[in-house]
């Protein structure tokens, strides 16, 4: 297991509100840490890659530009906003693309920065933000937004006063955010509730060492792999408390899940049960895990309803694992799964990062063999998933397919 893509590429930004070098430690060796690492370096950082480690080097003096052609590949980019509009008073980013899950607006973002006493126009594809020095406010979301609560509180502890976000979002790369801005020196209060407090410093220092939170939606894939396939695996380094309710439906599945000294085990030794599942922010049911649960149930015994309430065209990894034989229908919110004993392989495509870890797992379930294309999109989110699946026992090979030329 390593450290979690939603975590560090968030603790890459913060960096930027301390002049001098942090390290993050437990880093995972994905496509998307390379990205926001270029990103980083457009700004003037000097950004060194280690085994496991990323050293994060900012100079006195920022750049405050973030260009399209690195952020519209990734939508975590838009994480730089809130530290460069409250270390260098103007920030100017691209809008930004990444999965094709839904809609996703900045409306958020937008609306609490205004509130911090910044000025926020759209001109020609790019967001940008001023403000001399931001001042603290209360701030109402009216959603609890991951990327607003992370873009607030980063704008936050360098405003002028005391900002409050309220119903912000609870999940653990938010407390990890939380903890490292803490060891930078900014005073925030309420770390893992739904309102956060943030007492605005004049200055923060960087950070000599910080460990990312462990990586719970690459944790919880491998676990539905396990059950899927009716194996035992152990993930090390796996936090269950972040993944409470997920294991509690795969044991309501009918597997065995113990907890390790260092992680937990997942065993598995019949066919699994369908699961009802409904996504929530957290600490309710990952919406990043739906598409593993929708491929368990597709070879589950029994139907199930799945109810998808944070992004609505999670709907589309429907079409492709339908390809595979299974039996899907979908209105609206909602899916109905109905299990088969067994999918047929088929080749398939992913859209998204989790599509496509959930694609490779309906294929180890599928009778023959499964071809999923653009694994780019999983390379941003899991290292080394061919290899960690062949340790386990999956027959998974990656094969370079020549382009169509029409």
């Amino acid at each position: 297991m390593t450290g979690a893509k939603n975590s560090v590429l968030k603790l890459m930004a913060a960096a930027l509100l301390a002049e001098g070098t942090t390290t993050l430690t437990d880093v995972p060796d994905i496509l998307d840490v390379s990205i926001m690492s270029e990103v980083l370096r457009r700004l003037g950082c000097t950004v060194e890659r280690g085994p496991g480690t990323v050293a994060i080097s900012v100079p006195e003096v920022l750049g405050h530009e973030a260009d399209y052609d690195l952020v519209r590949r990734m939508r975590a980019s838009i994480a730089v906003l809130g530290p460069l509009v409250a270390r260098c008073g103007e920030a100017k980013v691209a809008l930004p693309g990444g999965d094709a899950i839904g809609s996703r607006g900045l409306d958020f973002h937008i609306a609490g920065l205004t509130k911090l006493g910044a000025t926020v126009e759209s001109e020609h594809g790019y967001l940008i933000a001023r403000a001399a020095r931001l001042t603290g406010a209360p701030v109402w979301l009216d959603f609890p937004s991951v990327g607003a609560t992370e873009n607030l509180l980063m704008a936050g502890v360098l405003a002028k006063g005391t900002t409050t976000i309220d119903n912000a979002a609870r999940e653990p790369e938010i407390v990890d955010l939380c903890e490292f801005l803490v060891e930078m020196g900014a005073q925030i209060g309420g770390i893992g509730t739904s309102t956060l407090e943030v007492e605005g410093v004049e200055r923060l220092a960087p950070v000599v060492s910080h460990a990312t939170v462990p990586d719970r939606i690459v944790a919880g894939t491998y676990a539905v792999a396990a059950v899927m396939t009716q194996g035992d695996v152990l993930v090390r380094h796996g936090r269950a408390a972040h993944l409470e309710i997920a294991l509690d439906k795969l044991v309501s599945a009918g597997a065995t899940v113990d907890l390790e000294a260092d992680g937990f085990r997942v065993r598995m030794d019949r066919r699994p049960t369908s699961v009802d599942v409904v996504t929530l922010p957290y600490p309710g049911f990952p919406t990043d895990l739906q598409p593993m649960v929708l491929a368990l149930n597709a070879v589950a015994e029994g139907t199930a309803m799945i109810t998808e309430n944070v992004f609505e065209a999670r709907w589309m990894f429907v079409n492709e694992l339908s390809r595979l034989g299974a039996d899907v229908r979908t209105d609206g919110h909602h899916a109905v799964v109905r299990g088969r004993p067994r999918l047929a392989g088929a080749p398939v495509r992913a859209h998204d990062i989790r599509a496509g870890a959930a694609l490779v797992l309906a294929g180890l379930v599928a009778e023959g063999t499964t071809e999923v294309g653009d694994v780019h999109h999983v390379d941003r989110g899991y290292q080394d998933f061919v290899a960690s699946l062949t340790r386990l026992g999956a027959d998974v090979r990656r094969e370079t397919v020549p382009e169509d030329p029409f």
